[in-house]
């Protein structure tokens, strides 16, 4: 499969030489997120809104965690980090390995290419996510933003094979936020955490599935056991993200820590397959009851 990595290190320089806000704006939507259209469109995100101040692109990255352009200062010290841990070649090679995985064991990805691109956080709005995160849910794109320092740096190709597994997963199975379900959602995050693993190493995942003590993630598990089926895109963030999140986002608290639903999902993919002696890129195909079913983690 083809891939393509965008300069994104040159596209912030470009960026971040520019005078003024409406400059920066502009350059950001119909030269960095031009690209990617099509994704934005399948998530009803508008390049630019047909009012001032409305929902678009520029909302959007904002809501999910990118810097917004204005913050020039604080870019440009990522931007300046970004460039010497030469991001993109890591990117690169990180995506040639997941291409290589993915091929080897007979999978694959619904589109023709698939376009990469990598972007500055904002470090106070990903706090909990210590400064990086990702989205991969539409076939033949993934995002990633992240304000690098010395705890995330390392875990680049970690994120990255995480939202790759998510293009894969969705490939074969569609995802509608309506009819989505709590069990759905712990499977589909638990997959991609468990690919990552695969990959690299349980040392370089995500904090959230990695920060939680036995007593949190035993409680977390037994919450989120008897609601398995819930269903509806609020309601299942609420078990996914945990109350701070969820309360932020106006979703209603059900009790549980952050990122609860994505150490409970990991937890039971891998449950799943050490039971049953299956390896993740089967494990990536199969259906979410299935997975629930033979996991043996809510029967304990």
């Amino acid at each position: 499969m083809n891939f393509l990595v965008e300069d994104t290190i040159g596209q912030y320089e470009q960026l971040f030489s520019m005078n003024n806000d409406r400059d920066r704006q502009d350059y950001f939507r119909y030269s960095m997120m031009k690209p990617f259209e099509k994704m934005w469109e399948t998530v009803n995100v508008p390049l630019k809104a047909k009012k001032p101040n409305g929902y678009d692109v520029i909302m959007a990255t904002n809501m999910l965690g990118y810097l917004d352009v204005s913050k020039t200062d604080t870019g440009k010290k990522a931007l300046e980090k970004l460039k010497e841990i030469q991001m993109l070649e890591t990117a690169y090679n990180t995506l040639d390995d997941c291409i290589y995985f993915m091929e080897k064991n007979n999978l694959s990805i619904n589109a023709d290419r698939l376009r990469f691109g990598m972007y500055i956080a904002d470090p106070k709005k990903l706090e909990l996510q210590k400064g990086y995160c990702g989205f991969g849910g539409i076939p033949g794109f993934i995002q990633v933003s992240i304000y690098p320092d010395s705890y995330n740096i390392s875990k680049i190709p970690a994120v990255i094979a995480h939202e790759f597994n998510h293009n894969i997963r969705f490939s074969y199975f569609d995802w509608n936020h309506g009819d989505v379900t709590v069990g759905d959602y712990i499977i589909i995050e638990g997959l991609a955490e468990s690919f990552a693993k695969e990959l690299y190493g349980e040392e370089l995942l995500g904090p959230w599935v990695t920060s939680f003590d036995k007593e949190e993630l035993d409680y977390s598990i037994e919450v989120v056991k008897d609601a398995l089926d819930v269903k509806g895109f609020a309601e299942v963030s609420s078990y996914m993200f945990g109350d701070k999140i969820s309360m932020e986002q106006g979703y209603k608290p059900v009790g549980l820590p952050a990122f609860a639903g994505y150490a409970v999902g990991f937890q039971v993919v891998q449950s799943f397959m050490k039971e049953n002696n299956i390896r993740i890129a089967e494990a990536t195909l199969l259906e979410t009851k299935e997975i629930i079913n033979k996991c043996g983690l809510f029967n304990k």
